[in-house]
């Protein structure tokens, strides 16, 4: 290495060295100021925009992956309070007033049934992830490289929530009627409007469960995304950590 280029190098390494703040800041902060400062042999970036693109392709392959694993599995939606689906805000009148009365089970059980039809619908994402990120240009991938730590979510986000909740809601629909939640919503309904004095009462529980689905789904993602920036042990192959730095 020419002793031009060998100089910043020695300086960052000593900085390193004796800087504690170095060990308490982000890997990330630290990858880009490198990216920035520090040259290779002949003045080129130490990282081509092709090698970027792959590496940040490939660990967003990774991440969405292991958000539609973890989500599309059993209490995926349901065992999570962070994403946890409610009962809609319509049916907040039907649980209190069946609760009174000693059926508040039926309610517990549509619950249920909301958060196993979002568990059903999410492999659907695996596909427009894909494709999403196949269509990415060099300039989304310079964005996203370089933006904040959810610059990928929200850029999926953009993408995808259209599209994602389109094919999510056949799904949804069908995986109501299959695990119940139709019939118990009938049920509720039932024994609510034979109670007196109560307004009438109406829920569009596919649109319930698609949005909070994809709620869930983009808020994991974001983690998953922040993770990969954030923890050399999520960066699992040779090209990640060439790209987000090393794990040691």
């Amino acid at each position: 290495m020419p002793t031009t280029n060998m100089l910043p190098c020695l300086l960052l390494a000593v900085s390193i060295i004796f800087n504690p703040g170095n060990l308490r800041a982000g890997w990330w902060e630290n990858g880009q100021k490198l990216l920035e400062n520090v040259t290779a042999p002949q003045g080129k970036p130490a990282l081509t925009e092709a090698e970027i693109g792959s590496g940040l392709k490939e660990a967003l392959r990774i991440g969405s992956k292991r958000v539609v694993d973890q989500l599309g599995a059993a209490d995926g939606f349901n065992g999570d309070e962070a994403i946890h689906i409610p009962l809609p805000p319509e049916l907040e009148k039907v649980d209190s007033a069946l609760t009174v009365i000693g059926m508040g089970r039926m309610t517990e059980d549509l619950e249920l049934q909301l958060n196993r039809a979002a568990e059903a619908a999410t492999p659907k994402a695996k596909a427009l992830f894909s494709q999403a990120i196949r269509e990415m240009t060099i300039d989304d991938v310079m964005a996203i490289y370089n933006g904040p730590e959810d610059a990928a979510t929200r850029y999926f986000k953009g993408k995808m929530s259209a599209p994602l909740a389109e094919e999510m809601r056949p799904v949804v629909a069908d995986s109501l009627a299959e695990v119940g939640a139709i019939r118990s919503y009938d049920s509720a309904l039932g024994e609510y409007r034979n109670l007196p004095f109560v307004p009438d009462i109406h829920a569009d529980l596919t649109g319930w469960v698609v949005e909070k689905g994809l709620d869930g789904i983009f808020y994991y993602l974001a983690k998953e995304e922040a993770a990969i920036r954030a923890d050399p042990a999520r960066r699992t192959t040779e090209l990640l950590q060439k790209v987000f730095g090393g794990g040691n």
